[in-house]
């Protein structure tokens, strides 16, 4: 179960008056699934499903991180996004 906090900040990385990059908005993605979900358990997309094979692999190079360490990691890159871009 995440943390209230997580959730604000899921909510709040949505109004940030500049839309995050390609690299950031995978990074926030793959850390939200595993935050989450956990584990990345499903199957790769195929290769001309481009976008959804980044988040895929994205989220596949987060496995063994905890969720409690995915939470972290997550609020830590939404206050960092906010610097930059808020």
């Amino acid at each position: 179960m995440v943390s209230q906090l997580f959730e604000e900040k899921a909510k709040a990385v949505n109004e940030l008056p500049t839309k995050p990059n390609t690299d950031e908005l995978l990074k926030l993605y793959a850390l939200y699934k595993q935050a989450t979900v956990g584990d990345n358990d499903k199957v790769r997309p195929g290769i001309f499903n481009l976008k959804d094979r980044s988040k895929w692999d994205a989220w596949e190079k987060l496995k063994g991180t905890s969720q409690e360490d995915a939470e972290k990691q997550y609020i830590e890159l939404v206050d960092e996004l906010f610097v930059k871009y808020g």
